[in-house]
């Protein structure tokens, strides 16, 4: 994904700075100042609706290049309650406004091992990103504890360079994060909505909690990617074949976690699933505008039609009638539209901030 061919040219008027709890500012030789210059401040404490900036420039150009963070509490509601924001270049409205779970690739509120080329959380415990994120003047980055707990510790590196020449080309990085509980029956879940601009769509995380108590353990994931670029309207230009397919699996969802793509979590038991597809080898350029969704449907099977037919569900799709008197004795398989609880954070590069 890098190029290493460069790691020995340094490039001219361009230096690093760190931001963490020990040098807030991320100013030169501002860090550890303390009486003794021991470690004292690796961390700070984040109220219950506290907000709370961790690096800011202002005046000079640059790059953020990574974002760690660990806390203390790692609980469904932290992970959620705890909201993440970028700003560039002055921008009032954020670029990134996202729970930090989801942000960091931990969704449904769980944390869980795993390695991206672009998220990481190495033993499940924290919160990595190597995203490259420009600005051409001005940068903020800020948490708030939107929940009603106190967080005792909150640990961070912020890492930059700053005199960085960014040419026009270069785009703004941009986050969003929604969620539908349920989904709405022959609806697309929305994973970006309409975006008007030029950039690229960089991927996108995505959580789903099967309704088990309506469609049992029948198969969720049949739904096809749709990728409507550049004056699309009814139709797409981009389509998958299938949501495992499209994280380049396919056959049902097994643990596992890749470069560009991955399911860190397939909790066959509670039929939770997290994965996530990065468009880094094979890129997805817009250059008026971009809206990227994914069906809602599902697979019956010889196991799950007679529980369906059972429970009294009437099965469509699109609008056909599907005969579970005939699926059942046939003993096939069929798709059929659904609804279950689904949520997502799409990253994408846009030329505004």
């Amino acid at each position: 994904m890098f190029d290493i061919s460069n790691l020995a040219s340094i490039p001219e008027n361009v230096h690093t700075r760190w931001a963490s709890p020990e040098n807030l500012s991320a100013g030169k030789g501002a860090a550890c100042r303390n009486d003794d210059g021991r470690k004292r401040h690796p961390f700070f404490p984040l109220k219950a609706k506290e907000r709370k900036v961790l690096a800011e420039m202002k005046g000079v150009s640059g790059t953020v290049r990574r974002i760690w963070i660990t806390i203390s509490d790692r609980s469904p509601e932290m992970l959620r309650g705890i909201r993440i924001e970028m700003f560039w270049d002055g921008a009032t409205s954020p670029a990134v406004s996202v729970p930090i779970g989801d942000f960091f690739c931990h969704g449904i509120g769980r944390m869980s091992t795993f390695e991206s080329a672009l998220l990481s959380s190495p033993e499940g415990r924290s919160f990595n990103c190597i995203i490259p994120m420009p600005f051409r003047n001005s940068m903020k980055i800020t948490v708030t504890n939107g929940t009603k707990k106190d967080l005792p510790m909150f640990f961070y590196d912020i890492d930059m360079t700053v005199g960085d020449k960014h040419d026009d080309s270069t785009a703004y990085f941009h986050a969003l994060w929604g969620r539908e509980n349920p989904t709405v029956l022959m609806k697309d879940y929305t994973i970006l909505p309409k975006v008007k601009g030029s950039g690229r769509f960089i991927g996108c995380n995505i959580g789903v909690i099967a309704n088990t108590d309506k469609w049992f353990k029948s198969w969720w994931g049949e739904g096809e990617v749709k990728m409507f670029i550049d004056g699309d309207s009814k139709h797409p230009t981009l389509c998958g074949t299938g949501t495992e397919d499209y994280i380049g699996t396919g056959w049902g969802l097994g643990q596992y976690s890749n470069l560009f793509q991955g399911a860190h979590i397939a909790d066959m038991d509670k039929y939770q699933f997290c994965f996530y597809r990065f468009h880094v080898p094979d890129p997805v350029y817009f250059h008026e505008d971009i809206r990227v969704t994914m069906h809602q449907i599902g697979c019956w099977g010889p196991d799950t039609i007679p529980q369906l037919r059972g429970a009294g569900m009437k099965l469509v799709l699109g609008k056909e009638k599907i005969n579970m008197e005939k699926a059942v004795k046939a003993k096939s398989y069929g798709i059929f539209e659904r609804t279950d609880d689904w949520s997502s954070c799409a990253y994408f590069y846009l030329d505004t901030p």
